[in-house]
């Protein structure tokens, strides 16, 4: 009989009645070749290695694109910085403060994000319904998902937008406004 299972329960270690299980299937049937004797951990490993492997790609994929996303909006915001230096400087020679001038390149970052986040979470709506056939036990709009890559997203952007955002403040006035 090809395709034949036999699934012993034991107490002890599963190993110690290999012997035992192979006389027994041989009393009864002689001519019942065993080809693999297996723990039920080693089994489920076996079943379970391409789910686990497509589990880490997109789990490596994921921190990828995460971390890409950070450094697309350090680039942006590092390139708006540049850009209006001299207003910076102007507004500092005006009297505004440091912390004012982090605060509104931190706003500006965060209302880039949250624009992104918005946007990203209508475009991948529909494209989740192209990639029904990889999800497994999770509906392709799954709202948690959604919240939490968004929240994560949220949490990634200041401290993109950080470093751009210090370096606003270091703006020496007199320099920007030459």
């Amino acid at each position: 009989m090809p395709g034949l299972n036999l699934f012993v329960r034991t107490i002890g270690p599963p190993t110690s009645l290999a012997e035992t299980v192979r006389a027994l299937v041989h009393s009864i049937r002689p001519d019942q070749p065993i080809d693999i004797m297996q723990t039920m951990n080693d089994a489920l490993f076996q079943a379970l290695a391409p789910r686990r492997l497509s589990l880490v790609l997109v789990g490596s994929f994921a921190g990828l694109a995460l971390l890409l996303s950070a450094i697309g909006i350090f680039g942006m915001v590092a390139y708006a910085v540049s850009q209006r230096t001299h207003e910076y400087g102007l507004r500092m020679a005006l009297g505004a403060q440091r912390q004012d001038v982090l605060q509104l390149v931190l706003g500006d970052g965060f209302k880039i994000v949250a624009t992104g986040i918005f946007v990203g979470i209508g475009v991948s709506s529909v494209l989740t319904w192209f990639m029904r056939s990889l999800l497994y036990a999770v509906s392709p709009n799954d709202p948690l998902t959604f919240v939490v890559v968004a929240a994560l997203l949220a949490l990634v952007a200041p401290a993109a937008c950080y470093i751009p955002a210090r370096r606003a403040t270091r703006v020496d006035p007199m320099v920007a406004l030459r």
